[in-house]
């Protein structure tokens, strides 16, 4: 799952960055409204967490923009203006969600979670090609029943892989939704987490590799 974090306080959207990154969460952050929605025009992200309060426009302008377009993201606003009536004029602006600050960590990621799944386009919550089953919600992957002990970049590398499939996934593709804008290109960490996954996968072997192609999981 790919997140924008939108919000101007600095120190509060590291924690949040950090935070949804060790959930499996690739996660940008946006300091302002404009450099959010210059990234939203570059990026297909699942879910948007937007302060409201923010310089260069406007959460509730951005949020018009983000809710106007084709196939967007869904919109978590996250803001200190919780009165009633806020909440009510953030939904109506189209906010698909509202949690006010101080808020709960565990909260803030289940409702994220939630979004991704409301999402028009969010395919079926358990995902099955072969003998391999992952169930993105209850955090669980198998194959042929057996329970697999994936780490959280792992479990999402196999998520990716499997929602692409019958296609192939470059490693610039899985470093772009796996990781986040940060990621160095030329780091060898997706052939050494794939490695890994394959380890863990066991045999016969499940992750095929065409060179300068990709990535594909078999089935």
């Amino acid at each position: 799952m790919r997140v924008l974090v939108v919000e101007d306080a600095r120190a509060l959207a590291e924690v949040v960055a950090e935070g949804l990154r060790d959930q499996g969460m690739a996660v940008d952050i946006a300091h302002d409204g404009l450099t959010a929605a210059e990234k939203l025009d570059v990026t297909e992200y699942e879910v948007v967490v937007l302060d409201r309060d923010l310089p260069g426009l406007h959460g509730d302008a951005l949020c018009q923009v983000i809710t106007a377009s084709d196939d967007r993201p869904m919109v978590l606003m996250l803001t200190a203006s919780g009165a009633p009536e806020d909440r009510v004029r953030g939904l109506t602006l189209g906010a698909d969600d509202y949690l006010a600050k101080p808020f709960h960590f565990p909260e803030l990621v289940l409702r994220v979670q939630a979004l991704s799944r409301r999402r028009p386009t969010a395919r079926a919550r358990t995902l099955r090609v072969g003998g391999v089953e992952l169930d993105p919600v209850r955090r669980t992957a198998t194959r042929d029943g057996v329970a697999l002990a994936l780490s959280v970049k792992e479990f999402a590398v196999l998520e990716a892989l499997l929602r692409a499939w019958p296609g192939y996934l470059s490693a610039e593709r899985l470093l772009e939704q796996v990781w986040d804008e940060h990621a160095d290109p030329f780091t060898n960490t997706v052939t050494v987490t794939v490695g890994r996954l394959r380890r863990k996968l066991g045999g016969p072997p499940v992750i095929a590799t065409t060179p300068g192609v990709g990535y594909r999981i078999g089935g």
